[in-house]
């Protein structure tokens, strides 16, 4: 009896991290979705000929909701998709092309003001060496090594370093036994090198990652290009159906300019997730400083699934942070939202 409670428990844990755990390496299954909204459902699949057609996709509209006296309130419309084309050469190499894209309509959830598309394309050939992929790589590394994102509409700002990469690039992913290696180098050499090591042990699933990052940043409203270097720690600990991690990071700015002071910043982030039957709850919150100024954020997120893949979802989100540096304003934003939504994946 003793050996198959302990037995329950193990598959329960690997149930929650196969189910809520979104930086597992599948060599032919990368994923080109580098926003905070994806899909959490099976893809669906055929066969044409030799080469397997794989899509997955999500539908979701947001209502947001300002809860201070410097947001606006918005509705939107979001929706993205991944499709990808595989097979197998006769050397047993395996050759994927995927593609995913995104377009919304609502100003507070992309990356540019108003009406906007984006989309990632890359190609990927594995073996029992592991991957190496080419294309729009930016973000391959930091999905590899970073913290859960919340449930529902929960974002936390602040949590990554400024600095990043181009949007081209050449890029590698290897698993040796329970550790994962990511590696990728933009355009301009710029780099991004992560590790990730996750085993179970006992009753508990415990995951930990590290990531250096060597890339560029340039201020909101400003010209001026920093060169940036950041490393970025997380721990993980997977319970049941309790998650609890913590991720912190530190980050060097080098103005380009002569004239402009370098700078730099360290930062504290933490979160639990919660799965109670239909209900998932996440709590997170943020600490950081930069250029001595704080940096705080913090985010409450549910989600309630309806049925198979389709869920109700709100999101609580505040940031708070100004810091100026020299004669340049680097960041000013003070912000706390509530997001509501229906949402289909598919």
């Amino acid at each position: 009896m003793r050996a198959y409670h302990y037995l329950r428990s193990v598959l329960v844990i690997l149930a929650v991290s196969a189910g809520v755990i979104s930086n597992s390496v599948v060599a032919q299954g990368v994923s080109l979705n580098y926003d905070r909204l994806s899909s959490m459902e099976a893809p669906l699949a055929a066969e044409l000929g030799d080469v397997t057609v794989r899509l997955t996709g999500l539908l979701d509209t947001p209502v947001s909701f300002a809860l201070d006296h410097n947001g606006s309130d918005d509705e939107g419309f979001i929706g993205n998709f991944q499709v990808s084309a595989a097979t197998q050469l006769p050397n047993r190499w395996r050759v994927n092309l995927a593609y995913f894209g995104q377009y919304a309509t609502d100003p507070e959830m992309t990356v540019d003001m108003g009406d906007h598309y984006l989309d990632n394309v890359a190609l990927s050939i594995g073996g029992a060496w592991g991957t190496a992929l080419g294309g729009n790589l930016a973000g391959i590394v930091r999905e590899q090594t970073r913290r859960l994102r919340g449930a529902g509409n929960a974002f936390l700002a602040f949590d990554d370093a400024f600095g990043g990469l181009e949007n081209w690039g050449g890029g590698y992913l290897g698993r040796f036994g329970p550790v994962v290696m990511s590696a990728v180098v933009d355009e301009q050499t710029n780099f991004d090198l992560g590790a990730m090591f996750q085993r179970p042990l006992g009753v508990q699933d415990y995951r930990f990652t590290a990531r250096y990052t060597q890339g560029t940043y340039t201020p909101e409203h400003s010209t001026h290009q920093y060169d940036t270097r950041g490393v970025g720690l997380v721990g993980e600990l997977v319970y049941g159906s309790i998650l609890l991690d913590i991720g912190a990071g530190y980050e060097h700015f080098s103005a380009t300019l002569p004239l402009l002071p370098d700078t730099r910043q360290w930062y504290v982030s933490s979160g639990a997730h919660f799965k109670i039957r239909m209900l998932t709850l996440s709590v997170e919150g943020h600490y950081g400083q930069l250029e001595g100024e704080d940096k705080i954020s913090a985010a409450l997120g549910i989600q309630y699934d309806v049925a198979r893949g389709l869920s109700a979802n709100l999101g609580l989100n505040h940031e708070n942070a100004q810091a100026d540096v020299g004669d340049l304003s680097f960041i000013d934003t003070r912000d706390t939202k509530a997001v509501l939504s229906m949402r289909y994946s598919f």
